[in-house]
């Protein structure tokens, strides 16, 4: 069945009395975007900002009457806003999709270093004798396609892991701890604040045939106090600049740590957070994202 849809551009200031309004119109679903992709990385706890030009869309059924809905937004503005033009609006059907089956289809296999594919597990592997880590995401975040993600990717196939203890600190769909065991880690400690990532780390565990003693996962709170040879952390700087003692507290002296999820300009206050106990490296970049790495004193 397809969808009909309703878009306005509104300011920050309107767009709680637009929501309220396209719900109280029927609308099966509401979302906002920004019309000039300005992102929000990380807003202040408590607080939900918009950017100053927002789209506001709402959904609704395709029996719903669009005439009579676009009549109470002009009515409901004049009440609300009087004196202030009416925001631009448009009006449109929305194609019936299987979306979950459009991402699938768009998703293919990526290779990562000299030795590492992160492969879709409803898709043939390209090198059957490369390193293949099979992943479903599902509602976990990492799947390689971010920059992020692709950074410590990148770093670990680049490693000698044989023996290796790790932990993989907000480890989302376990893309970065299972890529580790494949590429010769012994165990790794999964530790994560949402527990659909430790279940979605769990079931790509299976999916790559790994024992599941080697890959074992915890809430922050009950994680084990061991130390590991590699902490690979690829979250945001805020909370990765609070985690700093705790991130430090858990690396073996000469062990090496992993940082992403990070801007460039966020460089000099995650290196002044860990540069007392690491001797870290020279940063590396892509699409304006960066990957701080270093060794244990």
């Amino acid at each position: 069945m397809p969808w009909l849809q309703i878009k306005l551009d509104v300011l920050p200031d309107n767009a709680e009395q637009y929501e309220d309004l396209l719900l109280a119109a029927g609308c099966a679903a509401v979302t906002l975007q920004d019309r000039e992709d300005t992102p929000i990385f990380e807003p202040d706890l408590g607080t939900t900002p918009l950017w100053s030009n927002t789209i506001l869309t709402g959904l609704f059924s395709a029996d719903h009457d669009l005439d009579a809905t676009q009549a109470f937004l002009h009515e409901s503005h004049a009440q609300l806003f009087p004196n202030t033009p009416f925001p631009k609006m448009k009006t449109e059907i929305l194609e019936d999709k299987d979306w979950e089956r459009e991402w699938m289809d768009n998703y293919h296999p990526m290779k990562f270093g000299s030795r590492l594919w992160v492969c879709p597990s409803w898709k043939a592997v390209p090198d059957p004798d490369a390193v293949n880590l099979m992943l479903d995401p599902g509602l976990a975040f990492g799947t390689g396609t971010h920059p992020t993600t692709a950074l410590c990717l990148e770093f670990l196939d680049s490693l000698d892991l044989d023996g290796k203890q790790v932990i993989d600190y907000g480890c989302g769909s376990g893309i970065l701890g299972i890529a580790a065991l494949l590429l010769g880690a012994t165990h790794v400690t999964a530790v994560d604040i949402d527990p659909q990532a430790l279940d979605a780390s769990l079931d790509n565990l299976q999916r790559n045939q790994l024992p599941k003693e080697r890959l074992q996962v915890y809430l922050p709170e009950r994680a084990p106090q061991e130390q590991a040879d590699l902490v690979v952390a690829n979250i945001l700087a805020g909370p990765l600049v609070q985690l700093a003692p705790t991130l430090s507290a858990l690396c073996k002296t000469g062990g090496q740590l992993v940082l992403s999820g990070l801007l460039a300009d966020q460089e000099a206050e995650l290196r002044q957070a860990y540069s007392p106990q690491f001797e870290l490296d020279t940063v590396t970049e892509q699409e304006g994202w960066i990957r701080i790495t270093g060794i244990k004193r």
